[in-house]
């Protein structure tokens, strides 16, 4: 996530030299990732949604963002 980001909520994702953005649910909104990766970052947004929904609101209110653990 970036501070003073524009809506709607969302988190960029980088994996092997590709990148793209999801919405907090894991949809995918832009950009290339493989089906592989996707279906991991929408498995650790079911893990983790209020945790992002609380960091996007850190993030717009200038806030340091909060940890959230990857998926082991």
């Amino acid at each position: 996530m970036y501070y003073d980001d524009h809506n709607p909520p969302h988190f960029h994702a980088a994996y092997e030299g590709l990148e793209a953005v999801f919405d907090l649910e894991g949809d995918l909104l832009k950009g290339h990732l493989s089906a592989r990766t996707r279906s991991l970052v929408r498995e650790w947004c079911g893990l983790h949604g209020a945790e992002l929904r609380e960091n996007w609101q850190r993030a717009m209110d200038a806030r340091p963002l909060s940890w959230i653990e990857p998926l082991s």
